[in-house]
């Protein structure tokens, strides 16, 4: 069997069965296909009817005629074995991140469109950034805070587009919080809120430094019952003070939540950077547990996509 039959293959496998599982589970995006043969080191995930797919770095060499061939027979394949056109197809080269690259735009405009995530909504564009406006590898993230939100005051740190807070606001919060820098991805939290018709009024967006907004909500005795913190693994963004190292960083910033965490509050706290250790430090202030295998969704073969704890003060 050639390598190509091989991937149609895996690719028709893992759609049957993973079709059936996210309707059972209230899911129109997913992942199909996660780096399962070497020949094709892609990631494959349906956001409803259209398809996201993602090259990772590999040690291969191949002249520009070569790569050019295998990514048209990518094309031809995901489009044939998954009956999706080739024009719903959105291919991306994804490399090791670097300073703010999953952040930058990609040059392409796209089309932004809704998906739908355990009864919520949410919009999406696969083509204008690197990354989709969803994080579909923390959906049990966000089903957590939906079970743990009712009657909590919430802060989402490093918001990007705001699913944290929607899952908040859908499961009961009192009030939330969302932090991030972007002003393109405050207005999109903005849209997720109304997308999911939910009272912004108790719901406010803060563009800051999270480093600063810390220190200022420490100052002004804020506080907050439950937490989430999702930092980038690097980011020298032009708007924040100095560089942010999340190895380097993680302690001050698991810190500066504690000192807003109300008495009997949770912060959760995760990462995808690779090789990531928390800091021994972590445990000296507080309760830490590691609930990354309850986090990391079935539908992902990688488990090391990222790590999670709920650290307690």
């Amino acid at each position: 069997m050639s390598k190509r039959e091989d991937f149609t293959n895996r690719l028709r496998k893992n759609a049957k069965h993973w079709d059936k599982w996210a309707r059972r589970h209230d899911l129109s995006c997913y992942r199909l296909y996660d780096r399962d043969l070497p020949s094709f080191p892609l990631a494959i995930d349906r956001y409803a009817d259209h398809l996201h797919v993602q090259e990772f770095e590999t040690a291969w060499e191949a002249d520009v005629e070569e790569y050019a061939a295998w990514r048209e027979t990518c094309f031809e394949v995901v489009a044939s074995a998954l009956d999706v056109p080739r024009a719903r197809i959105h291919f991306k080269q994804r490399r090791r991140q670097r300073g703010t690259a999953q952040y930058e735009k990609t040059g392409v405009q796209g089309e932004d469109f809704v998906v739908t995530e355990q009864g919520l909504k949410f919009w999406v564009n696969l083509d204008a950034y690197l990354d989709t406006g969803l994080f579909l590898d923390h959906r049990n993230t966000r089903r957590m805070v939906r079970e743990r939100a009712a009657d909590k005051r919430f802060l989402n740190l490093f918001a990007y587009t705001g699913s944290f807070s929607v899952y908040a606001a859908a499961g009961g919060a009192t009030e939330s919080t969302t932090v991030d820098l972007s002003n393109t991805y405050q207005d999109w939290t903005q849209r997720n809120f109304e997308l999911n018709g939910l009272d912004a009024q108790a719901h406010r967006l803060v563009r800051a430094d999270v480093t600063q907004f810390l220190a200022e909500a420490a100052w002004r005795r804020e506080r907050y019952d439950l937490i989430v913190m999702d930092p980038p693994s690097f980011s020298n963004s032009k708007k924040m003070q100095g560089v942010l190292d999340v190895q380097r960083d993680h302690v001050a910033l698991i810190d500066g939540c504690l000192r807003i965490l109300a008495p009997g509050g949770e912060l959760i706290f995760s990462n995808n950077r690779r090789g990531f250790q928390l800091d021994k430090a972590v445990s000296k202030a507080g309760t830490v547990r590691d609930i990354s295998r309850q986090t990391v969704p079935e539908d992902f073969s990688n488990k090391r996509i990222h790590q999670c704890w709920v650290i307690r003060a």
